[in-house]
């Protein structure tokens, strides 16, 4: 089943350079038995600072797009470049201190361990850095603080609300100041009032600190309120 890009510009802000470019990107899997193409012809450019939304019916794409652009998967056709460097042609091992640098992401279903504290949460992506505890614990804090939760350091995931565990999973996306921040139904688990409290703080995170932000979402009143729409469509492109 293929899917395809439809643009729809949104009053983009000026851009000073790419974040991401995927040019010709294809992504088919394979078994012994049967082909089925996720992603067909991707040409797509996200400028830096822009909020851009991704959207389509389940089953689309989206989620294929979004690993790609995180450098969690490799396409089968075509290049993809991170700030002006071609991914291609890096082995596994020199992604993984680029994806960690540069890339944030959020997911819908959280994905904090249990048994750490939400401080201890947000560290986590530092420990691939080798950075002394006092400064991990610091730029902790300091995430934290930026969504509001300073006074739910010490607290377990499972003592918060749904939209509190969100800006945990916000807070340790952008705890090591990535470039770009992707989010795969950030909202979907929460009610609307709490979906935009999240879609608050992402908006606020791309105009004061100048993050990129692609978003998956099925909800199109969130997607509205970013920079553009990429829709993705089974089987064709509609211009």
């Amino acid at each position: 089943m293929n899917e395809t890009l439809v643009l729809e510009n949104r009053s983009a802000p000026v851009r000073t350079g790419t974040a991401v470019r995927l040019t010709g990107v294809a992504k088919v899997h394979r078994t012994d038995r049967i082909e089925t193409v996720a992603l067909s012809e991707v040409h797509l450019e996200v400028g830096e600072g822009e909020f851009l939304s991704v959207m389509g019916p389940s089953g689309s794409g989206k989620s294929t797009l979004l690993n790609i652009v995180g450098l969690l998967d490799r396409p089968t056709e075509g290049t993809v470049e991170i700030a002006g460097q071609a991914m291609n042609g890096l082995s596994d091992r020199e992604l993984a201190p680029l994806r960690n640098r540069e890339i944030g992401f959020v997911f819908q279903t959280f994905h904090l361990i249990q048994d750490l504290r939400v401080r201890d949460n947000v560290e986590i992506p530092l420990l691939y850095r080798r950075l002394p505890r006092g400064e991990r614990r610091a730029l902790a804090e300091a995430a934290l603080e930026r969504v509001g939760l300073s006074a739910r350091m010490g607290h377990f995931p499972a003592q918060l609300s749904g939209g509190q565990r969100q800006r945990v999973a916000i807070a340790r996306a952008i705890v090591g100041r990535p470039r770009i921040l992707l989010a795969d139904e950030p909202t979907g688990n929460l009610d609307s009032r709490m979906g935009d409290e999240i879609i608050a703080i992402l908006e606020e995170l791309n105009r004061e600190a100048g993050t990129t932000i692609v978003m998956v979402t099925h909800d199109a009143r969130l997607a509205e309120r970013t920079n553009r729409i990429v829709r993705l469509f089974d089987g064709r492109q509609v211009q």
